[in-house]
């Protein structure tokens, strides 16, 4: 949200907890950019719903969504409570496929878009010791953002996903190609996943294969 506000963009910022949105949005009016912030729980239709219209009629029009929305536990396959697993799913796979639908119609309507799904490494990277809900939620949006992508594509709207590590380190390149995929040099990139990771996975790789 700091980064496609500071390069340009008016930045609506949602979050269950409004007081961790209410700082985003601070941050940004305060280096003179535009933001608002809503409490959205986006596995509830109608709050996902609200959040867009009350967008639309502070800026306009929507002209990029990103889902980073994710809930994670831990627990394996054997020990997950109902609870957690459905939790997991509603916020990770229902709550990307409200925020992607609503806002795909708005964007069909006024000519295109650009959509970008935010998933974390557990969702590509099966061998990672990662809980059973996380790692089918992040399935899910991989297998949504290409099936999303083939609808959508009709409509001048991209979707792609950007997958990232679980180190405190990766924000910068997921920063980076958040902000490549707005861009109109990623005007043909549709569907894509991108493992944001400054090449780490790709090291890991070749030492493996090296060994």
């Amino acid at each position: 949200a700091l980064a496609l506000a500071d390069a340009g963009a008016a930045v609506s910022i949602s979050d269950i907890n409004i007081d961790r949105a209410d700082v985003v949005a601070d941050a940004i009016r305060a280096q003179d950019g535009d933001a608002i912030a809503f409490r959205c729980d986006v596995s509830n239709r109608f709050q996902v719903a609200n959040m867009i219209e009350r967008t639309r009629d502070a800026f306009g029009r929507i002209d990029v969504l990103v889902n980073a929305a994710r809930v994670f536990h831990a627990e394996p396959l054997l020990r997950i409570d109902e609870w957690n697993w459905r939790r997991q799913l509603e916020v990770n796979i229902t709550g990307a496929f409200f925020c992607t639908q609503l806002v795909g119609r708005v964007m069909a309507d006024e000519g295109g878009g650009c959509l970008i799904n935010l998933a974390a490494a557990e969702a590509h990277e099966s061998s990672l010791p990662e809980g059973i809900g996380a790692v089918t939620g992040g399935a899910g949006i991989i297998g949504m953002t290409r099936q999303a992508a083939r609808e959508l594509a009709a409509y001048k709207i991209r979707v792609n996903c950007i997958v990232s590590p679980a180190q405190a380190d990766s924000s910068a390149a997921v920063v980076e190609a958040a902000l490549f995929l707005c861009s109109d040099g990623a005007r043909r990139i549709n569907g894509q996943v991108i493992v944001a990771d400054e090449g780490a996975s790709w090291r890991d790789w070749l030492s493996a294969a090296a060994g």
